[in-house]
């Protein structure tokens, strides 16, 4: 899934996105309240780590503007700043968790795919849709039971349109969410990773909305 983080110090700032793609996350970094508030308003990402001591412009002016504008994506604010009053204030402005440095990356992740989950709808930490149950954070898919082996691409895909299930994705919306800043995206390689899904999991999971997208069905189709 797609990550804004928007951090100024660059020792921490390296960690965290070596971490976190490490952990399956596609990693866009900041460095600056402006650019941080910039890329919330332009791209869709699925959760956002928001430092509040940034240049330019501060954490907590960021996110109320953000959240006027009806910005709605999930965000864990994550900073030094550990009084009280600054974790209520972060909250009251739009902040879905507060975390105070340091943090454990694995605590980190946890926490982020909770905020994920719980944007979608998904109470549970598995996703299920038919007879495919994918896990979040061991990053595996079993269909009845069995282990089913994905690239990466194919497995953050397949968890997109899970989180998503029962409304269509545009090849838009699924290459914002696959792909970070500098990769090069081929024009058909959507098609193909959906091909691929369909060949190790079946054609009935994924239909071709044709001329909007691709939905997943969580119930398999009734026959007529």
């Amino acid at each position: 899934m797609r990550l804004l983080l928007a951090e100024d110090d660059p020792l921490l700032g390296d960690g965290l996105q070596a971490g976190l793609r490490q952990l399956g996350f596609q990693v866009d970094w900041v460095r600056d309240g402006l650019a941080a508030e910039r890329e919330l308003r332009t791209q869709a990402y699925a959760v956002a780590v928001l430092d509040l001591g940034l240049p330019l412009k501060d954490g907590l002016a960021v996110l109320a503007a953000v959240r006027r504008d009806g910005i709605s994506a999930p965000v864990l604010v994550l900073t030094a700043r550990d009084a009280v009053p600054d974790r209520i204030q972060g909250l009251d402005v739009g902040a879905d968790d507060y975390v105070v440095k340091p943090v454990d990356l694995q605590e980190l992740a946890a926490r982020l795919r909770a905020l994920v989950r719980r944007a979608h709808g998904q109470p549970q930490e598995c996703l299920q849709a038919q007879d495919v149950v994918l896990d979040p954070a061991a990053r595996t898919v079993r269909q009845a039971g069995t282990l089913v082996t994905l690239s990466t691409r194919e497995f953050d895909l397949l968890q997109a349109l899970m989180l998503n299930a029962g409304r269509v994705l545009s090849r838009e919306q699924i290459e914002q969410h696959l792909y970070s800043w500098g990769h090069e995206v081929d024009s058909n390689a959507v098609e193909v990773h959906i091909h691929h899904l369909r060949r190790k999991l079946g054609s009935s999971l994924i239909q071709t909305v044709r001329g909007v997208g691709y939905l997943l069905l969580r119930e398999a189709p009734t026959s007529p």
